[in-house]
């Protein structure tokens, strides 16, 4: 478990207590929770996509493998501060359902046994938003609550 709620992203990454898969876990859990499962499914191949792409071209900016990506700042907003999504997903248990299928997800992604649903999509928004960075690209699908693009720069 995440023992310091004040930590920045880098110093959560550098805990090492913190495996991969908690963090992805995390990651759904703040993200997706609200989801069935193939949209919390989509989110961790957003996050799994990011990871391949990076590892294709030798790095990436939003980092190289799972906790960096994850804990980029501003990518995930579940882990900024301020977010009341952190709070939650720092404080969460194996006692909460949501939490169990998010670990689940991120064990399946981790060890590469979840079918990419989102068509190589690296970024994604809520239907109740209108990101900037998604105006002029044609989304790839939509999956639960969320619209997934896999053009952008």
């Amino acid at each position: 478990m995440i023992k310091d709620m004040q930590k920045t992203h880098t110093e959560l990454a550098a805990l090492a207590d913190v495996s991969p898969v908690d963090i992805l876990a995390r990651t759904l859990y703040g993200e997706a929770r609200g989801e069935d499962l193939a949209g919390i499914e989509a989110v961790a191949c957003v996050i799994m996509n990011r990871v391949a792409l990076a590892q294709c071209r030798g790095g990436y900016w939003w980092g190289n493998d799972v906790v960096q990506v994850c804990l980029k700042a501003g990518q995930f907003s579940c882990w900024n501060k301020g977010d009341p999504n952190r709070e939650k997903l720092l404080r969460v248990s194996e006692r909460d359902q949501a939490y169990r299928l998010c670990r689940r997800v991120a064990n399946r992604a981790i060890g590469g046994k979840l079918a990419d649903a989102v068509h190589g999509a690296t970024h994604y928004h809520t239907l109740q938003c209108d990101p900037w960075w998604a105006r002029g690209h044609v989304p790839v699908c939509e999956i639960g609550n969320h619209v997934f693009y896999g053009d952008i720069g």
